[in-house]
């Protein structure tokens, strides 16, 4: 007989683990909780949460986790091997989503919509945030998320006694346990491992390392991007100095800039269109990557790349490197203000000193040398 509580079992096709399904299966995975992650924000947001896979497993090992989030996010969490289910906020989606019922929601966004989508379904214990059903007013679901919903309420708090990085706010908040420091958790499949190896052997030629500079961001705060002469002169410095390849990394709204940062530079540019994943193979390939607050940078720490991350607008101790890199901060005073419009004369990516960054890139190449991190990269099978 088949067994229906399976977490592979579907019920209108025949099972990709085994042509029968009973109670002989090696395969057999019966889940002891059912698990809803609502994270619907910036894509960047969302690398970073995959953070908090380990300990939800650690405290929920058998769980069967369903993950809901803003298309394109959801193309980073397909096929997952800690995800068994992803859903967007598309129509159809919510509509699947109506029919499930879990133990415990996670709800990362303070957010109306967050709230929204929370109301789509059947929920015993919520954890993170909920909306006044009344006023719309965002709230702690619970009071360990006390800390991270007041740090929204307090610029002064947040911008400059907080001293937790995100993912311990997220950890706590969520009550996922003691804090261990987890890594982001977004592997590369066998096939992304092999172009990603592939695209280095073509783009660092017969340099010593392959350094990627990301050089956009979304247009939620657009300032936290270097300009385009600034960038141009960050690349004719690194190539001055040593040895090594540059790679030109970005999404599609970075296409036209990138070409105009590469004219008459000895460049690499890496495909802007072909989606997130394709993204996160080029990120990858690299060694160190310059990069701004961005997408590209928690790409890059999901990928335990070296990285020089500067920060302008933004907090720099929010975000952990994980030991592996550097953050430089702007010297605009005006800095962090997390303004999505500024009309200073002098902007803060233009007070981000390229003495310090070019300082920060010879170390990160110096540990690369030392460690061997250019070495070519294990195929081993992550899903």
């Amino acid at each position: 007989m088949a067994v229906t509580a399976c977490r592979h079992f579907s019920g209108y096709k025949p099972c990709a683990k085994n042509a029968t399904c009973d109670d002989l299966c090696s395969a057999q995975s019966v889940p002891t909780a059912y698990l809803l992650i609502i994270h619907l924000g910036a894509i960047g947001a969302v690398v970073r949460a995959t953070s908090l896979l380990s300990a939800i497993k650690r405290k929920y090992p058998q769980s069967h986790l369903t993950w809901i989030t803003d298309a394109p996010s959801h193309q980073l969490l397909l096929n997952h091997p800690l995800v068994d289910r992803v859903l967007t906020t598309g129509k159809e989606d919510l509509l699947s989503l109506s029919a499930l019922e879990f133990d415990v929601a996670f709800v990362v966004d303070k957010s109306l919509k967050a709230g929204g989508v929370l109301r789509q379904t059947q929920v015993k214990q919520v954890f993170g945030f909920k909306v006044d059903p009344r006023g719309g007013a965002i709230l702690p679901a619970t009071p360990a998320a006390t800390e991270l919903w007041s740090l929204g309420l307090d610029n002064s708090r947040k911008f400059f006694l907080n001293q937790k990085a995100e993912t311990q706010l997220m950890t706590e908040a969520l009550e996922l346990g003691p804090f261990e420091r987890d890594e982001y958790n977004l592997p590369l499949t066998l096939s992304e491992k092999v172009e990603s190896e592939k695209r280095r052997q073509t783009w660092i030629g017969s340099g010593s390392l392959l350094i990627g500079v990301n050089t956009g961001c979304s247009s939620t705060i657009p300032y936290k991007k270097l300009s385009i002469s600034y960038h141009r002169e960050l690349i004719q410095e690194i190539k001055r100095r040593w040895n090594v390849n540059v790679i030109l990394l970005g999404g599609h709204e970075d296409s036209d800039r990138n070409l105009k940062i590469g004219e008459g530079l000895p460049v690499h540019q890496s495909e802007t269109k072909s989606g997130l994943r394709d993204g996160l193979v080029s990120v990858a390939a690299c060694d160190i990557v310059v990069t701004g607050d961005s997408l590209g940078m928690h790409m890059a720490i999901s990928q335990k790349k070296h990285v020089v991350a500067w920060f302008g607008p933004t907090c720099a101790q929010e975000i952990d490197l994980y030991d592996r890199g550097e953050k430089i901060v702007t010297k605009a005073s005006c800095a962090p203000c997390w303004k999505r419009l500024c009309h200073q004369n002098t902007m803060c990516y233009d007070q981000v000193s390229l003495v310090e960054l070019i300082a920060a890139i010879k170390r990160g190449f110096d540990l690369c040398q030392q460690m061997s991190l250019s070495k070519q990269p294990s195929l081993e099978i992550c899903y």
